[in-house]
C-alpha cells in the first residue's frame, strides 16, 4: 500500500492505493479517497493521521519521539574505515612490531593508535595529521577517543627519529619506520631469516 495524489481539475487528492496482479497486468486499487490534500495538511488531519499510524511501527517510534524533543540527538559515527581495515592491520602484525620498537620508550599515549589513525586516514581520506584529528571525530576508531594532535605530532616524529647513520658518502640515515619494516618483513611467511 501507499499514498497517491490524484489531480481532478485544479485539486489533489490524496488516495491509498495498492497494487492487485490481474493476470499479466498490474493494477493500483484504490482502497480510500482520504480528501483533498490541502485541507488535509491545513486542518493537520493528516499529521494526526500519519502520528496515529505511527503507533504501530516500532521501526519509527524513535523519529516520532525524536521530533517534540522527547529523546536527545545523538551523534553519528561511521565505523567503515575501521571494520576495514582493522583485521589487515592485525594480521600484518603491525601492533606486536609497533609495541616491541615501542618497548623502550615510556610514551604517556598509545603510540601505535595514533599511528593507526593517521594510517587510516591516509588511506581514506588523505591530508595532515591536523586533516587526520578532525576527521576522526566522525568515524568509531576503538582506541583513539583520547587521543590529542600533538599525540598525531609525536607518533610521527617517532617514526622519522634517526637510528644510525647507514654510509657517510651516501647519508643515508636509518630510523624507526626501517625498523618497523624490516621486522614486517621477517615476520612474511617464507621470508629468509
Amino acid at each position: 500500500m501507499f499514498f497517491r495524489i490524484k489531480p481532478a481539475g485544479s485539486y489533489r487528492y490524496l488516495q491509498i492505493v495498492h497494487s492487485v496482479r490481474e493476470g499479466e497486468k498490474v493494477r493500483q486499487q484504490v482502497i480510500a479517497t482520504l480528501g483533498r490534500l490541502d485541507l488535509l495538511e491545513v486542518s493537520g488531519q493528516l499529521e494526526r493521521l500519519m502520528r496515529s499510524g505511527l503507533r504501530h511501527c516500532e521501526s519509527f517510534a524513535v523519529i516520532d519521539a525524536q521530533a517534540p524533543g522527547e529523546i536527545e540527538p545523538v551523534a553519528i559515527r561511521r565505523i567503515g574505515p575501521d571494520l576495514v581495515f582493522a583485521r589487515l592491520w592485525k594480521e600484518s602484525g603491525i601492533p606486536e612490531v609497533l609495541r616491541s620498537v615501542l618497548k623502550a620508550r615510556h610514551y604517556e599515549f598509545d603510540v601505535e593508535r595514533a599511528i593507526y589513525l593517521t594510517v587510516l586516514h591516509r588511506l581514506f581520506a588523505s591530508g595532515s595529521d591536523r586533516a587526520a584529528e578532525r576527521w576522526r571525530e566522525d568515524y568509531l576508531i576503538p582506541g583513539t577517543e583520547g587521543l590529542e594532535l600533538h599525540h598525531l605530532y609525536r607518533a610521527m616524529a617517532f617514526l622519522r627519529d634517526t637510528i644510525e647513520q647507514v654510509e657517510k658518502a651516501t647519508a643515508a640515515l636509518r630510523c624507526n619506520k626501517d625498523l618497523i619494516e624490516e621486522a614486517l618483513f621477517e615476520r612474511r611467511p617464507g621470508s629468509f631469516h
